[in-house]
């Protein structure tokens, strides 16, 4: 009997967004496989024509997986919805498509991790869960060791509680936390818990991945070194159905777009 590949899966490992997003566009009714609208579940096999959003898409043109790290400023949202305004693709202009590997909310600064390959995004996302994100945050008033300890010990939020992290003072209002966790704007809502307002966040490290170097508003493409890391801490991941969900998000399925052929645009360059 023969069989083929997801179809979610189909559509990830060709760059258009991850399986999340696709199984999305299948239940909007953006997919067809074979001229039909496709439905969840669907496979593709061999001589299977499959397009998304009236793009065809074709064996032969799957890209070859691009990483890049970004130092987000504040004011730019972690979407690749160009219809939400100051959207991160049409701040980087990257002449392919990419999307975001989770997300860093609008008014936070620091470390975004974007890519073409929706498969690592399925990875990534699931394997984040075990994986340690750093920031450095700066409450309005003084903070309390008390208040510190009680967030380190884990507080009620959206219906669970958050796990027990390391949280390390740096001065009389800020601190490094370390997470394991990407629940909504958790770090924000565990300094409310306690009685705190978040005045300042910036992401400095996702797993491996440091800030160190990278200018704010500048990005990079992972080097050769970084990015077999980074495979290497997610191959036990397979990124399938049983991944644990992060939460609702909004929408960011990439349709292709005037800007993202060529050369990059004038504008936020890498350095």
């Amino acid at each position: 009997m023969e069989t083929g590949i997801r179809l979610n899966k189909y559509i990830s490992s060709h760059g258009v967004c991850s399986r999340r997003e696709a199984d999305r566009a299948i239940e909007s009714g953006a997919v067809r496989l074979n001229g039909r609208k496709a439905v969840l579940g669907d496979t593709v096999k061999p001589g299977d024509r499959v397009e998304v959003h009236g793009q065809v898409l074709h064996a032969e043109a799957k890209p070859q997986a691009v990483f890049i790290l970004l130092h987000k400023p504040a004011g730019i949202t972690s979407t690749t919805d160009r219809s939400i305004r100051g959207n991160v693709v049409d701040y980087i202009r990257y002449p392919e498509r990419i999307f975001t590997v989770g997300r860093l909310d609008k008014d936070s600064t620091g470390l975004l991790l974007l890519t073409n390959d929706g498969d690592s995004v399925n990875k990534i996302l699931r394997a984040g869960n075990a994986h340690p994100k750093e920031y450095f945050v700066r409450v309005k008033k003084p903070i309390s060791d008390e208040a510190i300890q009680k967030m380190a010990q884990g507080v009620p939020m959206l219906g669970t509680r958050t796990l027990p992290c390391d949280i390390r003072r740096t001065g009389a209002n800020s601190y490094k936390i370390i997470l394991v966790q990407g629940l909504n704007r958790q770090i924000r809502r565990m300094a409310e818990y306690v009685g705190h307002e978040v005045v300042y966040l910036e992401r400095t490290r996702i797993m491996h991945l440091s800030s160190d170097g990278l200018e704010p508003g500048s990005w990079r493409e992972l080097t050769e070194s970084e990015v077999r890391k980074l495979q290497a801490a997610v191959k036990d991941s397979d990124g399938g159905p049983t991944a644990p969900k992060a939460g609702p998000r909004p929408k960011d399925f990439h349709q292709p777009g005037a800007g993202y052929r060529g050369k990059p645009r004038k504008g936020p360059r890498k350095r």
